[in-house]
């Protein structure tokens, strides 16, 4: 899978000499908590809606409430952006995105085209539309793990038996070790009632756990 398959396309963006309380009011409207900062077509920073909350004065501040406004007012986007802006293109892998974006430490990327904006990808993306389809998040089913079931041969023993019993698999994936519990296969089927496939597999000697999803 690739960035262009998750990214948000349709990307709003501002340019640097906008006003804060302007750039926050588009991120509100919107739900949204970043945008990409454009200078004449090129890429020059990003903006978040923390870093427009946090330029508010000290709270000890002896300036009134009018005072605080006016300078709020007359503050622009260029003077709270990031400018170093960590970004990525459609063609990555969501692997390689998400390990920079990991790395950078950064909730947010700018997918850059040719030099251009064309959209951004950000840790909800990433959630949503990435680690929901793989783990099969609010599609029906039921969801199994299978203890030590995480090699080629014993995968294919289990998925022989989902065959056989004509189920559809929604999600799998296998399970790293943890906690003393050995490596093992999470598998998503389409039914409610998985009770002869977990009789199937079990007499195969494995050991079966039904997870809510």
């Amino acid at each position: 899978m690739q960035i262009k398959d998750i990214m948000t396309w349709n990307v709003i963006t501002v340019p640097s000499d906008m006003p804060i309380m302007e750039a926050r009011k588009i991120m509100e409207t919107h739900k949204i908590r970043r945008l990409p900062v454009v200078d004449r077509g090129k890429l020059v920073g990003i903006v978040t809606l923390d870093r427009i909350i946090q330029t508010g004065p000290s709270t000890a501040t002896s300036l009134s409430i009018w005072e605080i406004n006016y300078l709020l007012a007359k503050m622009k986007v260029k003077e709270v952006m990031e400018i170093n802006v960590h970004t990525v293109t459609p063609d990555a892998s969501v692997e390689q995105a998400l390990a920079s974006a990991q790395s950078h430490k950064v909730g947010a990327m700018p997918v850059l085209e040719g030099g251009k904006v064309v959209g951004i990808v950000t840790t909800n993306d990433f959630v949503l539309k990435l680690l929901n389809t793989s783990l099969g998040i609010g599609k029906p089913g039921t969801r199994l793990n299978i203890n030590n079931c995480n090699q080629a041969k014993n995968i294919r023993e289990v998925m022989d038996i989902v065959d056989k019993q004509g189920l559809k698999i929604v999600a799998a994936h296998t399970i790293p070790p943890a906690d003393e519990v050995q490596n093992g296969f999470s598998l998503h089927v389409d039914t409610e009632d998985a009770s002869k496939l977990i009789k199937d597999i079990e007499a195969k000697g494995y050991k079966v756990k039904v997870v809510s999803r």
